[in-house]
């Protein structure tokens, strides 16, 4: 399935933030382009090899399946994992899972006994997580070291899984959840089991409780930890920031509201300058605003009946084609679809971005985002895919941070470049009648309102450890001090006659084996500051090796360089 171009997400647990006025009217367009996907000659993380706190950064793929991925260390193991904001658990399929959706990927090895591994009583201390799609995992808590982006946190509660209908592809093993405490499962199992950002924020591991993503549609995109990729967000005074909307506790859960979601709220969205205002499932407890749910963990872009109905209202000869929401536009729409959140500002979708794929018995028709949704109890809307901020204790709260990576002021793509992207065809036939818009009996509100959740309030005792400095303040952004980093890199290279070859490239995913322990029969070899060795020199390009001296060149916080010679390389 098609996804968002480019997006980046910053999820900050800080204080209240708010742009100057002269941002507030702004208006931006959501990327059409993806990160340049340069040669494989870096292929690792860049990191703060100095500071006492830390951050990091790490290449995310797309698995066949649309999802988003890194590769992360737990017990020096290597494994892949799904990005997901939606949810707050992270856990790995194990070697006691034997069903045929855990051994098709590479497993925990329960029979490797990993110095850092913890056991929570015994073993015994189960959990349980589901998942929208119906699926879910099921196993026993335990802790571990985990290394993600070069970060490392030690005795990290992780969920073990020995049972799971998940449909695990691309050698993912597990799922990295990066929601709030309060949307674990695994927190509600085991005492002191904070999910893995929560760990890194509350107890003041990171140079600041941030992380950014920039996902792309066919490239690597990055995944930072306690700073910003400046090679993706290139002015990080126009990142436009928006409150997380807090939510009433679940049914007992707590006495006090809490934040569970990173979700913000969604003023308008429009087609082609048609500007509508949605309208909310629960208009009582959400103060009669839409909430829009930002997470990587779901390929595409949905909100409810009676919006996207109107939405595709402004699309001629647009028709519902599926019971299960989707829509289908005409192949050569040349209309923007934008969306409109907390101060106004714009963030625009050309074609490319939300043209799925023409249908193959209806090849003049395509398929597009976004696709309607029956009305959810949790009053969540509309669900997009952007960035987020994690939130101080008593200081600040957590914010989501959208950067408009293209001008909205650009012409609208000519059709030549939407039909040259339509190169993947939907193996689909569609209805030869028009598809009634179904009705839904819109069931009871989950969150117990009888313990209301105000907008802007910052629950004590849930966010980053107070001794962060806020850098977010009440009027204005102190955008500039927050860490920096890059997922780009520079390699010089000098031949034997003297002439100097200069390439810029991106980080991409490493050359590791996955799911083997340190030391056993095909483990990855040892690496320089977490990069594989190897990884630094791409001998395709210059197999000569022996008769090059070569430099690489990246940025770690505040850009100080860092400038690794070697050579003599074999």
């Amino acid at each position: 399935m098609n996804r968002l171009a480019t997006v980046v997400l910053f999820l900050v647990l800080n204080f209240a933030l708010q742009f100057e006025n002269a941002l507030a009217a702004s208006t931006y367009n959501l990327p059409s382009t993806s990160l340049q996907d340069g040669p494989t000659l870096l292929a690792g993380q860049a990191s703060n090899l100095t500071a006492l706190n830390a951050f990091g950064i790490s290449p995310v793929s797309i698995a066949v399946d649309g999802t988003y991925y890194v590769v992360l260390q737990a017990g020096q193991i290597s494994f892949r994992a799904a990005l997901d904001t939606g949810s707050a658990d992270f856990w790995l399929t194990s070697t006691e899972c034997t069903n045929s959706t855990c051994m098709s990927v590479p497993r925990y090895p329960l029979t490797y006994d990993s110095p850092t591994f913890v056991s929570i009583n015994n073993n015994e201390t189960t959990f349980t997580v589901d998942y929208a799609d119906g699926t879910g995992a099921s196993g026993f808590v335990a802790r571990e070291t985990v290394e993600v982006a070069n970060v490392t946190v030690a005795n990290q509660a992780f969920g073990v899984v020995t049972d799971s209908n998940i449909t695990l592809v691309s050698e993912v093993s597990g799922i990295l959840g990066l929601g709030f405490s309060r949307q674990s499962e695994i927190s509600a199992s085991a005492a002191g089991a904070t999910p893995f950002f929560a760990t890194l924020a509350q107890q003041g591991i990171l140079d600041y409780p941030i992380f950014g993503l920039s996902l792309t549609r066919n490239a690597t995109g990055t995944f930072a930890l306690g700073a910003i990729d400046v090679s993706v967000v290139q002015n990080v005074s126009q990142v436009v920031w928006n409150e997380v909307v807090p939510f009433s506790p679940v049914g007992t859960q707590t006495n006090t509201s809490g934040y569970f979601y990173w979700a913000i709220r969604m003023s308008s969205f429009a087609v082609n300058g048609t500007r509508y205002t949605p309208q909310p499932t629960y208009p009582g407890p959400s103060d009669n605003s839409s909430i829009a749910l930002l997470d990587v963990g779901t390929p595409g872009l949905y909100g409810p009946y009676q919006d996207v109905t109107r939405l595709y209202s402004s699309f001629p000869s647009s028709r519902l084609v599926d019971e299960s929401g989707q829509w289908a536009i005409p192949c050569d729409s040349s209309a923007t679809i934008s969306f409109s959140f907390g101060d106004g500002t714009t963030f625009v979708l050309e074609p490319t971005d939300y043209i799925i794929g023409p249908a193959e018995g209806n090849p003049d028709l395509c398929l597009s985002w976004p696709q309607a949704a029956p009305p959810s109890a949790d009053g969540v809307d509309w669900l997009l895919v952007f960035p987020c901020s994690y939130g101080i204790d008593d200081q600040e709260p957590p914010m989501i941070g959208l950067y408009p990576c293209n001008n909205a002021s650009a012409p609208v793509q000519p059709f030549s470049v939407v039909e040259s992207s339509l190169s993947v065809t939907i193996a689909t036939t569609l209805p030869n009648f028009v598809l009634s818009t179904p009705t839904y009996t819109t069931p009871s509100y989950a969150f117990n309102t009888s313990v209301p959740a105000v907008y802007g309030e910052i629950v004590q005792s849930e966010l980053a450890t107070s001794t962060y400095s806020p850098l977010m303040g009440t009027l204005a952004v102190n955008a500039t001090a927050l860490p920096q980093v890059t997922g780009a890199y520079t390699l010089f290279v000098t031949n034997a006659n003297g002439a100097v070859v200069t390439s810029t490239s991106h980080i991409s995913q490493p050359s590791v084996t996955l799911g083997v322990p340190p030391g056993w029969s095909g483990a990855a070899s040892r690496s320089l500051y977490g990069i594989p060795f190897m990884d630094y020199f791409d001998r395709s390009l210059h197999p000569d090796t022996e008769h090059y001296t070569f430099f690489i060149t990246f940025s770690t916080c505040h850009l100080n360089p860092n400038f690794i010679r070697c050579s003599s390389c074999t």
